[in-house]
């Protein structure tokens, strides 16, 4: 069997899923025989930045003070050296407790290798810890039928955002075109604004552009293709989306300096809710930022959300999405069986409970992965952001994993080094679709 083309099913069934799904900024920590942890004391790393890290370390503490014979230990990391240091983790066999990730192609690579335990025998003595979450969260989190991550926290498409008052200054509309988006530029740098913020030294924030871009020209079937091993890189569609990305680039869409700046500073939230940049495509995760960082920017009404533009004459849904439709906690296999059995127990008692999902509503203005939530939206001062949110992730017709995630971590690291060259117009759309067209199965 084709073990890699096995496990495909389940980004393709995520990306024609029409439920909510969800997205977790979770937590993994050292544990395992080489770890920091004693053998009785799991382990969680969890990610940075407020609110979020504050709600995650609330969870564990609450957990940790109820069980006194069932600890977990946690240490914190930003979200580029959490990608880094984990890898390293499990490449030494010193692989935390609890194991986040984005599920997709590492997850597939993890669970192929023996590095993570296999949740499916878990969750049929617990149905209940499967069916109070969104179904469709489960895809990106399972490789070849069995479930090797759980979904937890939140869901984050990714969203168009702009500043109101800067379209206000200079009598412009939110663009519903790429063409319109495109005339926006000039109007912009004219007015000594930058048009769009970006952190391009992270790469990933890059990658959303392509993303959206390839969907809106060619269609969730175009990367779906690519992701299936066709060497469709090179398709006309493709090529197009690829050009477009440097006609912005070579317009000045981007601020000035955006190679040096990074998503992990949360610089690139601040040009936008400080009025140095109109729009910003990035994550749903951003907004408690900006929402706590950015005085009254957000509860003074000045921040505007959408869906990303439309392409004419394109394939693909205006409504479709992409982004992270879940993230997962997996299970080192390398832990000890008392590490493993807190993990477990943390996963169905401890792991995004009521005053966890509430934190997230009211804290970070961010829609939980919980069945129903939405009836909870109406007493929330986000009320209409977190509704449009829900309607995004539930209405689209295509809700597709990030590619970084999607693709073997091979494949990724090679896809983010071409992105970064493509932006830096070091390469042509051709010399990327060519040098990606290689790499394909790596």
């Amino acid at each position: 069997m084709d073990h890699n083309r096995a496990s495909r099913r389940s980004f393709l069934a995520l990306a024609t899923a029409t439920p909510l799904v969800a997205t977790v900024l979770a937590s993994c920590g050292d544990s395992g025989p080489a770890g920091s942890g004693s053998a009785d004391t799991a382990t969680d790393w969890i990610l940075t930045g407020q609110p979020k890290e504050g709600i995650r370390q609330t969870a564990v503490d609450d957990w940790n003070e109820a069980h006194e014979d069932q600890q977990i230990k946690t240490s914190a990391f930003q979200n580029d050296a959490y990608k880094a240091k984990i890898k390293t983790a499990i490449g030494a066999g010193q692989a935390p407790t609890i194991i986040f990730g984005w599920g997709g192609g590492t997850l597939r690579d993890y669970a192929q290798q023996n590095l993570v335990d296999d949740l499916t025998p878990w969750l049929q003595e617990n149905p209940d810890v499967k069916d109070r979450l969104f179904d469709a969260a489960f895809a990106a989190g399972t490789v070849e039928g069995k479930v090797y991550g759980l979904p937890t926290e939140t869901v984050q498409p990714l969203v168009l955002f702009y500043n109101k008052k800067l379209f206000g200054q200079v009598n412009a509309e939110p663009p519903t075109t790429w063409d319109e988006l495109m005339a926006l530029v000039p109007k912009f740098n004219a007015a000594g604004i930058a048009p769009i913020s970006l952190g391009g030294q992270s790469r990933w924030t890059n990658m959303m552009w392509l993303e959206l871009l390839f969907d809106r020209i060619g269609g969730p079937e175009l990367f779906e293709s690519i992701y299936n091993g066709q060497p469709n890189w090179t398709d006309p569609a493709a090529i197009d989306a690829l050009t477009k990305v440097q006609d912005l680039v070579k317009a000045d869409g981007f601020i000035k300096g955006f190679a040096s700046i990074t998503a992990d500073s949360n610089a690139d939230q601040a040009l936008l809710y400080t009025g140095k940049a109109a729009m910003m495509l990035h994550g749903t995760w951003t907004y408690g930022g900006m929402k706590t960082d950015g005085g009254d920017f957000v509860s003074g009404g000045d921040l505007g959300y959408m869906n990303f533009p439309a392409v004419t004459g394109g394939k693909g849904d205006p409504a479709n999405t992409f982004g992270n439709p879940a993230q997962y906690v997996s299970i080192s296999s390398k832990a000890t069986q008392a590490q493993k059995d807190i993990a477990l127990a943390f996963f169905k008692g401890g792991l995004l409970q009521e005053k966890e999902a509430e934190a997230y509503v009211t804290e970070a203005g961010e829609v939980p992965i919980l069945k129903g939530i939405d009836s909870s939206f109406s007493g929330s001062d986000d009320a209409d952001w977190l509704k449009f949110v829900y309607d995004l992730a539930t209405n689209a017709p295509s809700f597709a994993q990030s590619w970084d995630q999607a693709l073997s971590p091979t494949e990724a690291e090679t896809l983010l080094d071409n992105i970064e060259k493509l932006f830096g117009l070091a390469i042509t759309p051709q010399e990327f679709a060519d040098n990606m067209n290689a790499a394909i199965g790596s």
